[in-house]
């Protein structure tokens, strides 16, 4: 299932569960466990018990946008949670897929391809592709005065100012955060949604 791969590196014992180098109790995480398995079961066809990596990507993207509020100005979009993908259009087919039927905060979920960054200003989340990584300095520029996620599975991502990268440890899906470059966009990211990730980057330096 989706959930073992996206969840079962924390270790529990007692009222105690290890991610990571953290050690928190268990009543904290309980609600992110809880919606990963929801979603696990909504989103995935039932017979299918091996997801691919994108799946699980995908599940865990529309689980950022429970775990995460965005201010007034950025809730954007109308009746609308939009998820954009920019780059290298493969990925884009598997999320909508997985989190078709969905909604997050009463809106339902779309997911639109953008050419662009400039073209984000109806998007909550943006997944940039790997394939943009040459260009990723003046993406993120561009998205300085915008409230959107940014979101991507490639190297040294967070360090150059990205918020959320996805790495693969043990061939498990994890994610590390940068807390300083959600906070600058205005986003409040839920502190149960931070102590499952692998690392929380404070302070980096955008665009190094």
């Amino acid at each position: 299932m989706i959930s073992g791969r996206a969840t079962n590196s924390l270790q529990c014992g007692g009222p105690w569960c290890e991610s990571g180098s953290r050690r928190v109790r268990l009543p904290q995480f309980i609600a992110l466990v809880v919606a990963l398995l929801v979603m696990s079961a909504s989103c995935l066809n039932a017979q299918q018990s091996s997801p691919t990596e994108n799946q699980v990507k995908s599940a865990y993207l529309y689980n950022f946008g429970k775990f995460v509020e965005w201010p007034a100005k950025g809730m954007t979009g109308g009746e609308l949670f939009t998820f954009c993908v920019l780059g290298d259009d493969s990925f884009s087919s598997t999320l909508e897929t997985t989190i078709a039927g969905e909604s997050i905060n009463g809106k339902k979920v779309s997911v639109k391809r953008v050419a662009k960054p400039q073209n984000v200003g109806s998007c909550h989340i943006l997944f940039i592709s790997s394939s943009e990584q040459s260009q990723l300095k003046e993406i993120l520029a561009a998205l300085d005065d915008t409230s959107v996620l940014t979101v991507s599975d490639m190297p040294q991502f967070t360090r150059r100012g990205g918020m959320i990268q996805f790495v693969v440890e043990a061939n498990r899906v994890r994610f590390d955060v940068n807390l300083t470059s959600a906070e600058r966009a205005g986003l409040t990211l839920s502190s149960q949604l931070l102590k499952v990730a692998l690392n929380v980057k404070r302070n980096p330096q955008p665009g190094s």
